[in-house]
């Protein structure tokens, strides 16, 4: 009852005007981002974590805005996959596959409403999972030391890749890189400057948030750039008759809903899987299961709301890692990462009990917004698909314009936006080469850490390096960060999702 209690002291800090107004703002926000496709929720967090520095805003207010947007994208993904055929971020790509026909069928309006339902769904028990087994994992993280925790944050670099990757070297690669930026500055322990290159500037190291927006929202311009796409697709394909799902529409799907939830939430937990291995297997395994007549793909609303269900519930199982123990479950939770950090506030176990205004605030914030956003996505959809027509030309502007405006906000630096000028040409050049750059923004905000916990832990065992494997909590981690590694290649071809040549890139 202790959970309770103090989710009722999150509500009280969340139901007040300025966090009503900011969780509003942030399900609009993040639904129009996810809706447009291409940008997605790490872009869409990524782009407005400098406003939320910019206006002031305090821990849990700026975590309730950044948030709300990072589920509006979730529920937002799925309007440009149904009516355009063309995902709004990768977790989208399946609801692609039933979505798209059933609005060839003259049912885009109930694919809609059906894929809002079931996206509420799936975030709902998911933020209820979160109530539950945060607080249970911070009692197993207490018993964590140095060697467990950078057992840890080797597990996180291991697994980033998840089983869904297209080329787990290539996150290999991105994750070096980003240890070695975090490694640049004034060692702490020694007081060796390190690979500054005898710019004072560099000595209080690289800030994350620059090399965020620069890697996220920079990129996405000079990629905008290269394909001078002046106008976003026509929306006007399909009429939507109706914005409501029949009561047999939801009652036929409300197995798969279900089913999706569990299996989205455990994918949302395990380190570096996220929303797109959620969205994968709910949709594989709902296909096995109920496809018993060979009418998925082909505008089975089961495979609306399967993965639906199951990428909005792997958002919410991602935030469970990231709040227990401080290592993100997915790329748009390491950019929530590094907001918090940026507050001086360090996730982990000290979090529920050093400040559980901001996470108890966080958790009923979702609980609230998930509402506001089943409100906004039922009937404002005719809203939503005109903003599809916007041309990029005018978008893209916009998003540099909050980048240059709120990176010198934050820090008054014109080398900032240099850095950040820079950080966006290597996301550009990254990209092209089909590179994450998720592994590099891990890199660069566990890296210090995972430095800090190597060095205790050989400090405390005299240089004895087999403590970093000495204990059994460090063997089982161990042992997970290298079936983690190793399931891509082994796995990786049945759960990867096959593109539809239909599909636009």
């Amino acid at each position: 009852m202790d959970v309770l209690s103090q989710l009722a002291d999150g509500f009280a800090v969340a139901l007040t005007f300025q966090n009503l107004a900011l969780a509003l703002v942030g399900c609009f926000l993040g639904t129009i981002i996810g809706a447009l496709p291409g940008l997605g929720p790490s872009n869409g967090v990524a782009i407005l974590i400098p406003v939320a520095f910019t206006l002031g805003l305090p821990a849990t207010p700026a975590l309730i805005l950044l948030t709300s947007v990072y589920y509006g994208a979730m529920y937002g993904g799925r309007i440009s996959s149904i009516l355009l055929n063309i995902p709004g971020d990768e977790p989208a790509l399946m609801t692609t596959l039933d979505g798209y026909p059933m609005a060839q069928k003259g049912q885009a309006g109930e694919a809609l409403a059906l894929s809002g339902i079931a996206s509420f769904v799936g975030a709902f028990f998911a933020t209820w999972g979160l109530v539950f087994l945060a607080p249970q994992l911070v009692k197993v993280a207490l018993l964590f030391g140095p060697a467990e925790y950078f057992a840890l944050f080797a597990l996180a670099f291991a697994t980033l890749g998840g089983v869904a990757s297209q080329n787990q070297a290539k996150a290999v690669i991105a994750a070096m890189i980003g240890l070695a930026i975090a490694m640049v500055g004034v060692d702490h322990q020694t007081g060796v400057p390190r690979m500054t290159f005898g710019n004072i500037h560099l000595y209080e190291g690289i800030d994350f948030l620059v090399a965020i927006v620069g890697l996220f929202a920079i990129s996405e311009v000079l990629l905008f750039l290269e394909h001078k796409t002046g106008s976003a697709p026509s929306a006007k394909t399909h009429k939507l008759a109706r914005v409501t799902a029949p009561w047999s529409m939801l009652k036929s799907t409300s197995g798969a809903m279900g089913r999706s939830t569990i299996i989205g939430f455990l994918a949302g937990v395990l380190p570096g899987a996220g929303a797109s291995l959620g969205s994968f297997v709910s949709y594989t395994i709902e296909k096995k299961i109920s496809d018993k007549d060979g009418t998925f793909g082909k505008g089975d609303p089961r495979g609306v709301a399967a993965p639906e269900a199951g990428n909005n519930a792997a958002a919410g199982g991602a935030l469970v890692p990231m709040l227990a123990l401080g290592v993100p479950g997915s790329g748009t939770t390491a950019v929530l990462l590094a907001m918090l950090m940026a507050l001086n506030i360090t996730p982990g176990p000290l979090l529920f009990t050093q400040r559980p205004d901001v996470v108890w605030g966080l958790i009923a914030a979702l609980f609230i917004g998930n509402i506001m956003l089943l409100c906004l996505n039922i009937p404002m959809v005719g809203l939503f698909v005109r903003v599809l027509r916007v041309p990029s030309k005018y978008l893209m502007p916009a998003v540099t314009m909050i980048s240059f405006v709120g990176i010198y906000g934050i820090s008054g630096s014109t080398f900032d936006l240099l850095m950040m000028i820079i950080f966006g040409v290597i996301g550009y050049l990254l990209r092209k080469l089909n590179i994450p750059t998720v592994p590099i923004i891990l890199g660069i905000l566990l890296g210090n850490e995972m430095e800090k916990n190597l060095r205790r832990a050989l400090e405390i065992s005299n240089g004895d390096v087999s403590t970093l494997w000495g204990s059994p909590l460090t063997i089982a981690i161990w042992v997970l960060a290298i079936v983690g590694f190793i399931a891509p290649f082994v796995f990786g071809r049945f759960l990867r999702p096959k593109k539809d040549p239909t599909v636009a890139p």
